[in-house]
């Protein structure tokens, strides 16, 4: 099991108001699993998202990432983890500009100590896998949106990942090219790679193999509908 929920919540606390944004999660996401996650604004999605990315921990309950149970972890081994394990794909790209395309996709390379002749072999293939090797020594403005997206794929890729996590990753997209994006995010799980997906499309959710819901930090029961 890739990821194990269990009862987990978060609270998120100032000195007047406590906010409660995740109320007792149970999930199990399995390896090679695509997971879309849908709901309102205010739901709970970013914090979930932030947990699953080890980019914050839980209040209660537990968490188990690759059967370590992580929910009190340290800092520190939150992003020994986070840099040798997982991927991320933002609505907003995130590329730098001054940086070209191979640059970009390097910098997560670089933050893992990948050696030079190494980084350069594994750039080189990240970006044929989404078909940009020709773009390799442009810069992020000189691209269309739909070629940055795929760029951010590409440096989500670029270490081997076993969890990609994907925000919005088609908001900013037309439909031709936001469809592109899914159809990678599929190949890559049907790879073995796990991708979790906050989107608010459900042509989009469709690509995944399940769909999970949340209204007010809660996961919505499924309801089976009895045959005639």
């Amino acid at each position: 099991m890739m990821l194990k929920l269990v009862n987990l919540t978060k609270r998120y606390r100032t000195s007047e108001v406590e906010t409660l944004a995740l109320n007792q999660v149970s999930l199990e996401i399995g390896q090679g699993e695509f997971l879309a996650v849908m709901g309102p604004s205010g739901c709970g999605k970013s914090s979930l998202l932030n947990i699953l990315g080890l980019l914050d921990n839980p209040t209660d309950g537990q968490f188990f990432f690759l059967g370590e149970e992580i929910a009190r972890a340290s800092e520190r081994k939150l992003t020994l983890l986070r840099r040798a394990n997982i991927g991320f794909v933002f609505q907003s790209f995130n590329l730098i500009d001054e940086l070209s395309v191979a640059e970009n996709v390097e910098v997560a390379l670089i933050y893992r100590g990948v050696g030079s002749a190494e980084r350069k072999r594994r750039i080189a293939d990240a970006l044929e896998r989404v078909g940009l090797p020709h773009r390799a020594r442009h810069l992020p403005q000189q691209l269309s949106g739909g070629q940055q997206q795929r760029v951010a794929v590409a440096r989500a890729l670029v270490a081997a990942p076993k969890l990609i996590l994907a925000d919005e990753p088609t908001g900013n997209l037309d439909t031709a090219n936001g469809d592109a994006v899914m159809g990678m995010l599929t190949e890559i799980a049907k790879a073995g790679t796990t991708v979790v997906m906050v989107t608010h499309s459900h042509a989009h959710a469709a690509y995944a193999e399940r769909t999970l819901e949340l209204l007010d930090g809660q996961v919505v029961p499924k309801i089976h509908k009895l045959a005639a």
